[in-house]
């Protein structure tokens, strides 16, 4: 029960981490789009904020396997 509310808090923290990225020129790049850069350096904030994220998706899925792994 205890893996299952920390998995649902890291989700909901996740959640609102990766709609604070930045969004840049949204599908238009993918579709050959004006003004779009592929590679984008990130700094500060918004590099603490997509390491952050990367740590949690991995805590997340690590909390996943421990939690089916317990239930079987």
């Amino acid at each position: 029960m205890m893996l299952t509310n920390i998995q649902i808090i890291i989700a909901i923290i996740l959640i609102v981490l990766i709609l604070l990225q930045e969004r840049g020129s949204g599908l238009s790049g993918v579709f050959g789009g004006q003004g779009s850069e592929f590679y984008q350096a990130r700094r500060g904030l918004e590099r603490f904020i997509f390491i952050l994220t990367i740590i949690l998706v991995a805590v997340f899925i690590v909390l996943s396997i421990l939690n089916v792994a317990i239930k079987a």
